[in-house]
């Protein structure tokens, strides 16, 4: 079975990424295939293989195209609102970062005390172990 392998494992993954529409399922769907045969083979191998392993995988992925559910159930009421969006603020933080990472230090250490963290001017010369401005 080795040899049948090497020499048609290439081409049955092609119809099968074909079959699927995905690399990884098809190539899922090869291998299952081919572990389906392997119990056959010594039968098989005398007889027309090809036309076995090829009508194996086809009615392997018919046989998952039934039981396949997305988990999904359509409705005819929208939600009331999407999801709040994560990437709002993606662009202020990045100018944020670019911004502290332009200061020298101390001042970094001070704005991030102060204005991040929120720690009022006392504790933030304590921790930095400064005098407190005018």
């Amino acid at each position: 079975m080795r040899d049948f392998i090497d020499a048609r494992s290439a081409a049955l993954v092609r119809s099968a990424i074909l079959l699927t529409g995905d690399e990884d399922m098809a190539r899922d769907l090869v291998q299952e295939t081919f572990v389906r045969v392997w119990p056959h083979w010594e039968r098989v191998r005398h007889q027309q293989p090809e036309a076995y392993v090829r009508t194996t995988m086809l009615r392997l992925q018919q046989s998952r195209w039934r039981r396949r559910w997305t988990g999904e159930t359509p409705t005819a009421d929208l939600p009331e609102r999407a999801g709040e969006d994560r990437t709002v603020g993606v662009d202020d933080r990045l100018a944020l970062s670019a911004a502290l990472l332009a200061l020298p230090v101390g001042q970094r250490q001070v704005v991030v005390l102060r204005y991040v963290e929120d720690r009022s001017v006392a504790e933030v010369a304590a921790l930095l172990s400064v005098h407190p401005g005018p």
